[in-house]
């Protein structure tokens, strides 16, 4: 009898300390809250073209998304660590949308989408240095912070992440500048030719100037200058604009367009958005390949989850015709439908 009350009392007495542990900690999380956060999301989808006559005419010439049937799009992690006015940041990708993104396949450099570190100097300086997502362009990497799950010509085209240093200076409450000093375009390890970018960005009001310059050499892409921005033209419904202009000197290639961005909100947990592009090729003395992308999304959000149902149309102009239709014959014009599925946490 006695174990039997002595086991019990531990029992209790155990569970009394596990409980008084618990309730400690989580008063000191809420006094002070962990500096290391974990975020990210996992994405998926189903893609079908319908005019198209094998599997190498499925593709659209922009990234990501152009795989047909089911897909995996990539697995995004994001630790951040903050002490005081100082901080780290790794961002990893999995899969092909990542693989595509970071233009690297080797097991490192090819999983590393962001790392860098960064110090806020004081309320309105910020530096950072190490490897981090562009400045240029309306759309990004991840899906989750996209509307439409495909991109667009100006975003494939355009640089998707550099390795340097750059700084952020907050001019007033609606005013900001950002110069960077990086490698050269997408160049994420080493610059092997002693080259170096330049680049900033100018906000003011919700809409951005956005600037990039290399040499061009080794691969590089030249001047860009990229316009971002949108309005709320009432509560529910936006209007995104993107336009850029890119040069590169040295290989005479480069391209142009523009874009919008509808987007109406009909309720808390659906929106439908449209993308219009126009986009061409350049290059010195021959005529520009213009093309122009119609893509309709919905997206239909349940607590962290999105499915975003997607029909894309994309019509290459002036007798271009990169496709094959179902009969075997080149077309202008590929049509597709996709859904996908966003979880983000």
């Amino acid at each position: 009898m006695k174990s039997i009350i002595f086991t019990n009392y531990t029992k209790y007495l155990l569970f009394g300390i596990v409980l008084s542990l618990g309730i400690n900690l989580q008063a000191q999380e809420e006094e002070s809250p962990s500096p290391f956060t974990l975020s990210g999301s996992v994405d998926a989808y189903f893609r079908t073209t319908f005019t198209d006559a094998g599997a190498a005419t499925t593709a659209t010439p922009t990234s990501f998304a152009n795989q047909t049937g089911f897909a995996l799009g990539m697995a995004n992690l994001i630790g951040t660590y903050e002490a005081g006015s100082t901080g780290v940041v790794v961002d990893l990708v999995f899969g092909p949308r990542g693989t595509e993104a970071t233009f690297e396949n080797d097991v490192l450099n090819g999983i590393i989408n962001q790392a860098y570190a960064y110090w806020n100097v004081s309320e309105n300086t910020t530096l950072t240095i190490g490897r981090f997502n562009t400045w240029v362009g309306y759309e990004v990497i991840s899906p989750a912070a996209n509307f439409n799950y495909s991109v667009s010509y100006l975003f494939s085209n355009g640089p998707f992440s550099h390795l340097g240093v750059k700084a952020d200076f907050t001019l007033s409450d609606d005013i900001s500048l950002m110069l960077a000093v990086t490698n050269p375009w997408d160049t994420n390890d080493i610059s092997a030719s002693g080259e170096y970018a330049l680049g900033g960005q100018l906000g003011a009001y919700g809409q951005y100037l956005n600037l990039y310059y290399d040499s061009g050499s080794n691969g590089g892409l030249g001047f860009e200058i990229d316009y971002t921005g949108g309005f709320d033209l009432t509560e529910d419904f936006f209007m995104g604009i993107n336009a850029a202009y890119n040069n590169n000197s040295e290989t005479d290639l480069g391209f142009y367009g523009a874009a919008l961005y509808p987007q109406y909100k009909t309720s808390d947990d659906f929106a439908v958005g449209l993308r219009g592009e126009y986009f061409a090729f350049t290059a010195d003395g021959l005529d520009d390949v213009p093309v122009f992308g119609l893509t309709l999304t919905g997206s239909f959000t349940k607590e962290n989850l999105i499915i975003k149902p997607e029909i894309r149309l994309d019509s290459f102009m002036d007798d271009n015709e990169p496709f094959l239709d179902s009969d075997g014959l080149a077309t202008n014009n590929l049509s597709s439908f996709l859904i996908a599925a966003i979880y983000s946490f």
